[in-house]
């Protein structure tokens, strides 16, 4: 479900699999031996699973990375691993979870992690699930639901921090950890390596499905969900 470089130098490709291993192509050949298998302690089937990976800029040094995860509980997981003295062999035992959010259906569990031009942790979290997000998560700033979060990993490592530059920080009633809402179930989204734009590949309900492209500094943006699906409107009165 996901393909990573660490950037490392070491011109491996990490393959996730949604069953729970993340596995290590180097010169075209599959090793044997997972990186990282987490089975034991995942939630799979339908949309849950091991779904997102993500290297820091300085992996080749710290050798942790993160990952997103469906936990035991049908959770949302966002953990931190590190590597062994076998640069090819994860240590599952270092885990620490750093975020946990609660999934009310088995669907729109999001999944993508990356770090933005800035350091910081992106991550996509769907709405919840079901259809036509019956709790209006995507537009509730009170839930992680139908969001695209921003977090700090990287400044005290094994701690999640909510970056003052956040743009919900001091606004009552939502969530610090907040970057954009209004998402249906933000699969996928990447920053230009060449300037810095988010994109954001997210699913639709009935007609639409929709890339979103915005500036890598633009906080707080609403992308529309459920009042809107695409251009046009989802609720009957949007």
């Amino acid at each position: 479900v996901d393909i990573q470089s660490a950037r490392d130098g070491s011109d491996r490709l990490f393959v996730v699999e949604q069953s729970g291993r993340i596995r290590i192509v180097r010169n075209r050949q599959l090793l044997n031996q997972p990186f990282l298998d987490i089975q034991d302690r995942l939630t799979t089937g339908s949309e849950r699973g091991l779904l997102g990976l993500a290297f820091p800029a300085g992996f080749a040094q710290s050798q942790r990375f993160y990952v997103n995860y469906t936990g035991a509980g049908g959770h949302t997981v966002i953990s931190m691993f590190e590597v062994t003295a076998d640069p090819d062999i994860a240590n599952a035992g270092s885990e620490v979870i750093l975020l946990t959010f609660n999934q009310p259906f088995s669907n729109h569990n999001g999944g993508q992690l990356q770090f933005g031009p800035d350091g910081m942790l992106y991550v996509a979290a769907g709405d919840g699930g079901s259809g036509g997000d019956p709790n209006n998560n995507g537009q509730n700033r009170n839930t992680l639901l139908g969001k695209l979060l921003r977090v700090d990993v990287e400044s005290q490592p094994g701690t999640l921090i909510v970056p003052a530059s956040n743009p919900f920080v001091n606004t009552p009633n939502a969530r610090g950890e907040i970057w954009a809402y209004g998402l249906r179930n933000p699969w996928r989204f990447s920053f230009d390596r060449e300037n810095g734009q988010l994109w954001i590949a997210d699913v639709g309900q009935n007609n639409f499905e929709e890339v979103n492209r915005s500036s890598s500094s633009s906080a707080g943006l609403n992308y529309g969900w459920r009042r809107m699906e695409g251009l046009q409107c989802f609720e009957t009165n949007c």
